[in-house]
């Protein structure tokens, strides 16, 4: 069972997603559809008491109709609505602590999340996530057909990151100022290369597009760091970048100064 996507940007720097197994998936799984229900039974009742009054022979057959359509609309629109407005999460999978990526590392589209949830009418045959529970099992990633037609799958997403701890020795633990900028005291940044310095600032250009970019944030510091020659400080995830910031900074600043 693979139970780790790992990413190989094209700035040569590796990182994982730890996959999402089936119990987890379960747990969220249970959570949205209760959510469902109770939404379609708010929904149900609220027609009903608005539309029945003395003429509910009349409104049946309509009535009929516009709960079915309800209920297609909550039970898709539910996870598309959800997986759009929060970056591949569901109410379900926020929850328990899941995500949807696409198989590149990348959020989800409109395209990949409209797939993977039409396509769920197939894997919930012919009853319970029938179909779709048994391609996770055969799947070793835990792909159901809704996300091997849309080219997704669910990883785990916690606010830390999921990768081994970048420096565990101890050191001095570096905070942004209260200004966003870094503290940054006498850093030979002069031994940073090009390449270097590029790879920090495409990771800038490309930052928005990545699910987890603080925890790829914090191991290009942790190179940045290994090329000056630093071992003794502590990377905290959720500040890495605005220490990258910083460092470009610096080096922008050197740069002019030596313009002078």
């Amino acid at each position: 069972m693979n139970e780790t996507l790992r990413i190989d940007t094209p700035e040569n720097v590796s990182f994982a997603y730890p996959v999402a197994g089936l119990g987890t998936r379960f747990m969220a799984a249970i959570v949205d559809t209760l959510l469902i229900l109770l939404l379609q039974f708010l929904a149900y009742a609220l027609l009903s008491r608005t539309l029945l009054h003395d003429s509910q022979s009349l409104l049946s057959s309509w009535l009929v109709a516009i709960y079915s359509l309800i209920g297609f609309v909550f039970l898709w629109g539910y996870y598309i609505f959800f997986e759009l407005l929060w970056n591949g999460q569901s109410p379900g999978k926020r929850w328990v602590g899941l995500r949807v990526i696409r198989t590149d590392g990348m959020p989800i589209s409109v395209a990949e999340s409209l797939i993977r949830n039409l396509v769920r009418t197939v894997d919930f045959l012919p009853v319970g996530y029938g179909v779709g529970v048994v391609t996770m099992f055969i799947n070793g990633q835990s792909r159901r057909l809704g996300d091997l037609a849309a080219g997704t799958l669910v990883v785990y997403d916690r606010h830390t990151s999921p990768l081994p701890v970048l420096s565990g020795a101890p050191g001095v633990l570096l905070r942004p100022r209260e200004d966003g900028s870094a503290d940054l005291p006498d850093l030979p940044v002069e031994r940073l290369s090009n390449q270097d310095i590029l790879l920090i600032q495409q990771f800038f250009s490309r930052r928005t597009d990545m699910v987890q970019s603080d925890a790829l944030a914090a191991q290009i510091l942790s190179a940045t760091y290994k090329r000056m020659g630093i071992t003794d400080r502590i990377i905290e995830p959720s500040s890495a970048g605005s220490l990258l910031a910083g460092i470009l900074a610096e080096v922008s600043r050197r740069a002019s100064g030596s313009q002078k």
